[in-house]
């Protein structure tokens, strides 16, 4: 086969939307195989995807082409010969480093290919004018420009023999008199013969050129052709199913909207719960902070309640001293009312005494 898959993966596949160019618009309701080709007839690169029998990416690598990485999972490139962008959202992030690895390695090489195509045409294009006053001394194959078999030469033969001849049947009287000029004709031969060999293969590579570009001309025209018939064909069909399609707009169209209006009602539930969030974060700071203060206030409650027990204790042992303190006092009235009653005793006893003397 003339083309060949060089890499495969699978992706989603999104088109920039031609009207508003902003909005990515799905072209594959699911992942499917996005392949690099190498065409080795044309030597270029190319990212083919099928939906189905549908083609969905049929874009050439170019040197100017750039693959830019808009997030961990999804990459882009535009393609000026298609007038459109592409967009590919991978599974993961090796995925599409990979991918944009071998873009990066592909694009080289196809700068690299063009590079070497454009010296092959400056060289073709130099031995052409180099070879333009020579047309006819050079040997020209049976496939040739003009097809003609006028200015044909065997291709051993001097090219410059007639351009020698005259010369020398000019300077004949010369050469009998002068060796040295004699020696500088053979140098100038020896120079032509150098210049007609370097000539012919020139030529002999143009033509092998001619007919390689005939080659791939055949291959473009061939080409041309299935794409104009796949494409009259997927014309038919879509002709035929205009209707079909102008319903399944409409039913799009509505589902978009519906799916609109759900985005923005998740949009505000999502913008509540991250109110919510919010204030549950404000409120678990404060319950971090009041758990702060309750663990002190609890320290200082352990402190005071062994403070109030240890003044409990105090307490008591100040009322067992008072009560104590009273009996003693009691103990005591009672022994001076005995001792006052004693002395009364004694005042009355020495009372009548005093009269009765």
């Amino acid at each position: 086969l003339r083309e060949q898959p060089i890499f495969s993966t699978r992706a989603h596949v999104f088109q920039i939307d031609p009207s508003t160019k902003k909005n990515w618009v799905p072209t594959s309701k699911h992942a499917v195989t996005v392949s690099y080709f190498f065409d080795s007839t044309r030597n270029v690169y190319r990212i083919i995807s099928l939906d189905g029998s549908k083609a969905i990416i049929n874009s050439t690598i170019t040197p100017n082409m750039t693959f830019t990485k808009t997030s961990h999972k999804f990459g882009q490139w535009a393609d000026s010969r298609a007038n459109t962008v592409y967009g590919l959202g991978f599974s993961s992030e090796s995925h599409l480093t990979k991918f944009a690895d071998k873009f990066a390695e592909f694009k080289e090489a196809a700068r690299l290919a063009k590079e070497k195509s454009q010296e092959k045409i400056e060289l073709t294009s130099t031995a052409s004018q180099e070879s333009a006053p020579a047309d006819q001394q050079l040997p020209l194959t049976p496939g040739n420009f003009n097809g003609t078999d006028e200015g044909r030469v065997t291709p051993g033969t001097p090219q410059h023999a007639e351009v020698r001849a005259e010369p020398s049947q000019n300077a004949l009287p010369f050469s009998q008199s002068s060796s040295s000029i004699g020696k500088h004709w053979e140098a100038e031969l020896e120079a032509l013969k150098g210049n007609n060999a370097k000539l012919t293969a020139a030529l002999l590579e143009s033509t092998a050129n001619v007919k390689q570009w005939k080659q791939q001309l055949a291959a473009y025209q061939e080409e041309a052709e299935r794409l104009h018939i796949f494409q009259v064909t997927e014309l038919e069909c879509v002709s035929s199913q205009t209707t079909a399609i102008k319903s399944q707009k409409t039913e799009l169209n509505l589902t978009i909207e519906e799916l609109e209006a759900a985005l923005k009602v998740r949009f505000q539930e999502l913008q509540r719960l991250r109110a919510e969030v919010e204030s549950a974060n404000q409120f678990q700071t404060q319950k971090d902070s009041l758990a702060l203060r309750l663990q002190d206030t609890e320290s200082r409650n352990r402190t005071l309640e062994a403070q109030l027990r240890e003044l409990e204790q105090r307490l008591e042992s100040s009322r067992q001293e008072r009560e104590a303190f009273h009996r003693g006092l009691r103990s005591l009235l009672e022994l001076l009312d005995s001792r006052i009653l004693e002395l009364t005793e004694l005042r009355d006893t020495l009372a009548r005494l005093l009269q009765a003397s």
